[in-house]
């Protein structure tokens, strides 16, 4: 088949696939990824991984895609924002992939459909360049379904839905202070609540932009939240992580830099023992069990269980934190320190809390209130926090399963 022929293949295929576009869920692309270049498919490479078949997508740059199935024939539909595919596709049908089929769609996306032997549950993954030296890609696995004496179900273009999402991790940032508790007070008049919110609001716009991860802001202005407030609210966001930013003071000028908090086992066994004392409230629960209807031995043990892993999760995180604010400002304390604030008390929630810079200290009360040391710092934490995720990412989240990948393709 010559070029012009195999154009016009993909001009109908194309025409065909029209009837099924508002299959697909609609994805976000904001104004700067309208601007920007088209992305890409580099090349696609076909294997067998376990029990699935893989199909990887090589591409230039990340891309936003859905995907979702169609029955009778079987096959899988891939729409991909902003990408193009080069003249040819070729692949070689292997286990449960047939052959493939792409065609652009609305000027600027393109559709690929992936043909199929049998009914298949597909899952899919963004991965970034590896230090092997391998690009952006987008994997696809197909597991085949289970089979039954039912046959399995029609699904029309119209009900197709895209394929399920893990879930992003939640960080809850703490801006210390607010409202009628400025925090501590610098010599030109420069208050810890207002510096620490500025840090936070630029801390939570780096996570959001983090694929996997949601900032939760426990206050979003200048109001005032209790100690045991920021807890709760933390706690019922079903946070994965807790960190607190403060501004350090002193009676004298001379003290300087940047201290990590984590939670003292004095300030665990006090926690402990308030939520033993507590347990008959139906709210409090310890790594998602309920302590109501323990006897005193279980609850005991059971939060001391959780703390146990918790601590050690808040050091794990304060380490993170502490390298990467290093970069940024020296270190007031080179180690770890541990204290029993309040705010790092959930015992299923691992939590850290940061003094950034020392606000009675005149050269570092300047620098906090400069806007480019309020971003240095909110990347030095971001840092931390994705380093943290790395190593640490909760089963069931999208980090996790980008963790995993990374280590079957490294």
């Amino acid at each position: 088949m010559d070029r012009n022929d195999d154009k016009h293949e993909r001009r109908l295929f194309l025409r065909q696939l029209l009837g099924i576009s508002g299959a697909a869920a609609a994805v976000l692309v904001s104004p700067r990824a309208l601007a920007a270049p088209l992305a890409t498919v580099k090349g696609v490479r076909i294997s067998r991984y376990g029990q699935a078949t893989r199909v990887v997508f090589d591409l230039s740059a990340p891309v936003a895609h859905s995907l979702f199935t169609l029955s009778r024939p079987e096959r899988v539909v891939i729409d991909f924002k902003r990408v193009r595919a080069p003249e040819n596709i070729r692949i070689k049908p292997l286990a449960l992939l047939r052959g493939i089929r792409y065609a652009r769609r609305h000027a600027t996306d393109l559709r690929v459909v992936l043909d199929l032997a049998a009914p298949a549950r597909p899952s899919s993954l963004l991965l970034n360049p590896n230090h092997a030296g391998k690009g952006y890609r987008l994997v696809v696995d197909l597991t085949e379904e289970s089979t039954s004496d039912k046959p399995p179900p029609v699904i029309s273009a119209g009900s197709a839905q895209p394929n399920r999402r893990l879930r992003d991790v939640v960080i809850a940032i703490d801006p210390g202070h607010g409202g009628v508790d400025p925090g501590a007070i610098g010599k030109r008049g420069t208050y810890e609540k207002t510096v620490v919110l500025e840090i936070a609001r630029r801390l939570e716009s780096l996570i959001r932009k983090t694929l996997g991860m949601r900032p939760y802001m426990l206050r979003r202005g200048d109001q005032f939240v209790s100690l045991r407030e920021r807890l709760r609210k933390a706690r019922a966001k079903q946070a994965d992580l807790f960190v607190s930013i403060h501004a350090d003071a002193s009676p004298y000028r001379y003290p300087k830099g940047s201290t990590v908090y984590v939670l003292s086992e004095r300030g665990a066994s006090s926690e402990a023992a308030r939520l033993l004392a507590q347990r008959q409230n139906e709210v409090d629960r310890v790594a998602g069990v309920n302590l109501s209807n323990k006897g005193n031995e279980v609850a005991s043990v059971l939060v001391d269980l959780a703390q146990r892993a918790t601590r050690e999760a808040s050091f794990k995180l304060g380490e993170h934190l502490k390298s990467n604010i290093n970069k940024v400002i020296r270190l007031h304390s080179r180690t770890i320190e541990r204290a029993a604030f309040v705010v790092l008390k959930s015992p299923d929630i691992p939590s850290a809390l940061v003094e950034t810079a020392f606000i009675s200290n005149p050269a570092e009360e300047r620098l906090l209130r400069t806007a480019a040391f309020q971003q240095r710092m909110a990347r030095a934490l971001h840092a931390g926090i994705v380093e943290y995720f790395d190593q640490n990412a909760p089963p069931g989240s999208l980090l996790a399963a980008r963790s995993r990948a990374k280590a079957a393709f490294s």
